[in-house]
């Protein structure tokens, strides 16, 4: 039997994310055509402490959630050119950018990315309770891994939104949060 790698017991995909060409178009094509939403738009996020390589970074961005089924689906918007995997040579467009798990312990993560060779390409606070980490364990662009372990009161909105979704009638595609 072969032995699975290190990264497979951190937990499930729950996210599919997108960095499209067109957010707008974006968010029309996945309510209209594959049916998910309603997105929820959260504006100028930035992260706490972020880095990119290991270097602080002011990156700022935008990301519209919603839910297809019981997969959410992440479309981000770069807001500013500052160096992160929305900008430069992980910026691919239009195809998936990465995925997401949910984990309990980032510290654990970490020793998983590390006995991976993975390289950590984004590092930060996610409000006062939570943190990220966006990893590189080898794929190179568009094979990006993120380990979020959520903020106080995440898990609530994500099933608010999983909620929404629930027998959506395509009303109102896009709703602002905050």
């Amino acid at each position: 039997m072969t032995k699975r790698g290190p990264l497979t017991d951190l937990g499930p995909i729950m996210q599919l994310a997108y960095l499209p060409s067109d957010f707008d178009a974006a968010i029309k094509h996945w309510t209209e055509v594959v049916g998910a939403g309603p997105f929820f738009l959260m504006e100028n996020i930035q992260l706490g402490e972020m880095t990119y390589k290991g270097q602080p970074s002011d990156a700022m961005f935008s990301v519209a959630w919603a839910y297809w089924g019981d997969m959410q689906i992440e479309l981000i918007r770069p807001e500013n050119d500052a160096p992160s995997i929305y900008t430069g040579e992980y910026a691919v467009r239009d195809q998936l950018h990465h995925v997401c798990i949910v984990v309990d312990d980032l510290e654990a993560a970490r020793a998983a990315l590390n006995a991976a060779g993975a390289e950590i390409l984004i590092e930060g606070k996610v409000g006062d309770t939570g943190g990220v980490f966006y990893a590189d364990a080898g794929g190179g662009p568009g094979n990006i891994v993120e380990y979020v372990k959520l903020a106080e009161g995440g898990p609530e909105l994500f099933a608010m939104m999983r909620e929404a979704a629930r027998g959506w009638d395509g009303s109102e595609p896009l709703r602002k949060l905050g």
